[in-house]
């Protein structure tokens, strides 16, 4: 099991860093799926751009700290850095988000249909 986790330590997480991972609406909204708390494997993630975009997506958001990536094999699984992200900077996602979901930014994003 690889643990891709070292560039994404809270301690990393800088205001700047985290607001511009946060400016791309894609990104916002792959915070808003993975909101839950919930570790999400890449391939249920529904963002309808290429598999490069994706990738690119998925390293601004551990490069800024908000997310977690642990590789298994050939899959990647990703969480949301919720308490690490509320310990550094209190109040922020939860208004991001709540200011996201307001004027609907990121609702192109979500989890694949099962099945």
């Amino acid at each position: 099991m690889v643990d891709r986790t070292a560039s994404s330590a809270r301690d990393d997480a800088t205001l700047p860093r985290v607001l511009a991972a946060l400016s791309d609406p894609t990104r916002i909204g792959i915070v808003r799926t993975l909101a839950d708390g919930a570790e999400h494997g890449w391939g249920s993630l529904r963002v309808p751009v290429a598999k490069s975009t994706l990738s690119h997506h998925m390293k601004v958001l551990r490069e800024a700290g908000l997310t977690q990536v642990r590789g298994e094999g050939t899959r990647c699984y990703v969480t949301l850095r919720i308490d690490e992200m509320e310990e550094r900077f209190p109040g922020l996602l939860p208004s991001l988000l709540a200011a996201a979901a307001a004027e609907g930014v990121g609702t192109h994003v979500g989890m694949a249909a099962e099945g």
